[in-house]
């Protein structure tokens, strides 16, 4: 027994008869060898229960005789039998040995001896179907299973005289069998790869026959164009390509295609699971003014899934994104304050949501977020509302004692100066005495004018975000005096001082303006008059 891998001869006939009249000759050549010519060729004739073997040098043998014929070479295979008759009858059917589908075929009716033919029928299965005196072949263009069957010819001479030939059975051989789709997993799992592939054979015979191959689902969707390539990759294939594969096969000329049976693909989904919110920063720790950004990812799970982020604390759904992937990412541009507190994440493939656990989320202030309020360096709002408090009793203490203002504060001297002379200084050169209508003159006719609103940090280089301000006006009791009289000593003068309120601005807070603690405490002095003079 000869290995399945060891090439396989073919025979072919010259003229392409089977069947032919005695004493002529045909011509056998055993073919199949692309890579060697072999010396030598065993041919096997079988006729009446026996056989005989003649070697020829070459690949070629002239028969003259009927019989079954077979030819080998040399660690080949046999190749198939070809049936050769030679017929003594009058009138003969020629027809090539072996036709297959998509052919083109010729049927002869051939009369022996010198007479010729004057008309011809051709039956099949005992139907005329050609009657010519012009032609006495019947061409086939294109052979199929339909063409198969009994085959007949009726020839006529001159004279009148017909003559019928032998009925001759005409099998048309299948190109190539129906397709077969095979695939590498009938329920692969989504987001894998799977390969077709159209699988057919052609024989020995019409082995240099050219096929091209397509493939298809769900009869609409094309997958490939047509190509030579029997296989095809679907690099990546997700649930939503389910369905029904099938495979077609066409030769090059388009006269044989078939196509293969619809096979069912069935995609498996993976569903989710090991959900993790993540932070960036890490630790769910952000400074206030910063970008915060929630991870949510999954450890397994394919196809398109659905993340949506949520705090635990408020129930607020923050966001949801639908994408291929395993991770999606929510960014807060900007977090505050508000922004702290309890987070989770969920994520959906269609078997329902998957929690995460809870990450909590703490936003601090940036360091060195407060500025400086007074000259000197002096600090916080506490600082700001004991100034103005300061400045309530240097009034009410002017009149008894003629105390410095320095003192009345209790302030080094370098701070007085500082709040009286520095720069665009508290009260320096900024004492405006406009008329008061409707005030008589009092008897202390030293109290000054009243001044203008005057901010407190006016020697200080604030910071952007923060303000600390104070208003504060102080009311002649008297006439106006000249312009050029020397008003800059506060120590010197008695007055009313209305104060008006101590503020301050904090970033991030949504008002704008933040009140302090201290200054509800002060709220009775807000635009109430306070007389230091009798």
């Amino acid at each position: 027994m000869w290995a399945a891998t060891a090439p396989k001869p073919t025979i072919s006939l010259h003229p392409p008869w089977t069947t032919v009249f005695k004493g002529e000759t045909v011509n056998l050549t055993c073919d199949g060898f692309h890579f060697y010519a072999p010396e030598k060729i065993k041919w096997y004739r079988h006729f009446l229960g026996r056989e005989t073997q003649i070697e020829t040098l070459g690949n070629t043998f002239q028969v003259h005789s009927s019989g079954d014929y077979r030819c080998q070479a040399e660690g080949s295979q046999l190749s198939n039998p070809v049936r050769l008759h030679f017929s003594s009858d009058p009138l003969i059917l020629q027809a090539p040995d072996a036709v297959f589908e998509g052919d083109m075929f010729v049927l002869r009716c051939k009369k022996r001896g010198k007479e010729k033919l004057i008309a011809v029928k051709y039956t099949y299965n005992g139907k005329v179907i050609s009657n010519s005196n012009k032609t006495l072949d019947l061409l086939i263009p294109q052979a199929s299973s339909n063409n198969g069957g009994y085959y007949q010819c009726i020839g006529s001479v001159e004279g009148n005289y017909m003559f019928r030939s032998s009925t001759k059975v005409i099998k048309i051989q299948e190109l190539f069998p129906r397709p077969k789709l095979t695939v590498t997993a009938s329920q692969p799992t989504e987001g894998n790869s799977v390969n077709l592939s159209c699988e057919t054979q052609l024989p020995l015979e019409r082995s240099d026959t050219q096929l091209h191959f397509v493939f298809f689902r769900d009869n609409e969707v094309i997958l490939s164009d047509w190509s030579r390539s029997p296989e095809f990759q679907i690099t990546t294939i997700w649930r939503e390509d389910s369905g029904s594969y099938w495979c077609g096969a066409e030769t090059m000329t388009h006269s044989v295609h078939k196509r293969s049976l619809p096979l069912q693909i069935q995609v498996q989904r993976i569903p989710v699971s090991g959900v993790l919110l993540e932070t960036q920063p890490q630790e769910g720790h952000v400074v206030e003014g910063e970008t915060l950004i929630l991870v949510c990812s999954v450890a397994e799970g394919t196809g398109d899934t659905t993340f949506s982020w949520h705090r635990e604390d408020t129930k607020e759904s923050l966001g949801r994104k639908s994408q291929r992937s395993q991770k999606a990412e929510l960014r807060i541009p900007v977090t505050s304050e508000s922004h702290a507190g309890e987070y989770y994440c969920t994520a959906d493939n269609g078997y329902g949501h998957i929690r995460s656990e809870v990450v909590n989320i703490t936003v601090r202030s940036p360091p060195g977020n407060r500025s400086g309020l007074i000259a000197g360096g002096a600090t916080g709002v506490s600082l700001s509302i004991l100034l103005a408090a300061a400045l309530l009793f240097c009034c009410w203490h002017q009149r008894k004692s003629e105390t410095p203002l320095s003192q009345s504060l209790n302030l080094p001297s370098h701070a007085s100066e500082a709040l009286l002379s520095t720069g665009d200084g508290f009260l320096k050169n900024r004492i405006r005495s406009p008329p008061t209508p409707g005030l008589r003159e009092s008897a202390h006719p030293t109290c000054p004018a009243a001044v203008e609103l005057q901010q407190l940090y006016s020697n200080v280089h604030r910071k952007e975000g923060d303000l600390v301000y104070s208003e504060i006006q102080i009311i002649q009791q008297g006439e106006e005096k000249e312009t050029n009289t020397s008003r800059t000593s506060l120590e010197d003068k008695c007055a009313s001082v209305i104060y008006s309120e101590v503020k301050r601005q904090l970033s991030g807070d949504s008002a704008g303006m933040v009140r302090c603690k201290d200054e509800e405490a002060m709220e009775s002095y807000e635009n109430v008059p306070h007389k230091t003079c009798p």
